[in-house]
């Protein structure tokens, strides 16, 4: 099953025509909220690779879906306290890009954001890598092991610590 979590509405288009020639099933994962569009028309779109979206050298902000705009503003503040992050656009899940996870990890520590549970999502995924292929600090900002409740999705992102001030003090805890 590839699993697919776009980070806006061109990233979407490009996806879901990319699932409908794709040979086998897919899982598009789409957010409810409307979220900044990210990518302009001519972005390229290919199942499985994910795409570093700002270059850092201190920390990499690996992401997905809706979580990708969260991932940029958090970098923007990290970077007002002299904290370089770079941002990954982790579209696709399964199967997940070990290569870039891997260029990702050569920053020293890495922090996971995604808008689904921490268990069995990105934050797992990019766990198995790193602890077969290149062991590396990490933190995973998602959903706890919790029941969900609906809801506003921006009280939502806030109530279960989705936010970019979420993703800067996980990035944080990792620099100490």
């Amino acid at each position: 099953m590839t699993v697919i979590s776009p980070a806006d509405d061109v990233e979407t288009k490009k996806a879901v025509r990319a699932a409908a020639l794709h040979d086998g099933p897919v899982y598009l994962r789409l957010g409810r909220m409307g979220v900044e569009t990210i990518f302009d028309e001519d972005y390229e779109f290919e199942i499985g690779k994910g795409k570093i979206l700002r270059e850092g050298k201190d920390v990499a902000i690996i992401a997905t879906g809706i979580m990708v705009s969260e991932a940029l503003k958090a970098a923007e503040l990290l970077e007002k306290d002299g904290i370089d992050a770079m941002v990954v656009n982790m579209h696709t899940i399964k199967p997940i890009d070990e290569e870039v996870i891997l260029k990702a990890a050569q920053c020293g520590a890495i922090v996971t954001a995604e808008e689904h549970s921490i268990l069995g999502g990105l934050g797992s995924a990019v766990a198995e890598v790193l602890a077969e292929k290149m062991p590396t600090p990490m933190r995973r900002v998602g959903v706890k092991d919790k029941f969900g409740q609906s809801g506003d999705p921006k009280e939502l992102l806030k109530l279960y610590n989705l936010t970019a001030e979420d993703i800067v003090s996980a990035t944080k805890e990792l620099k100490k």
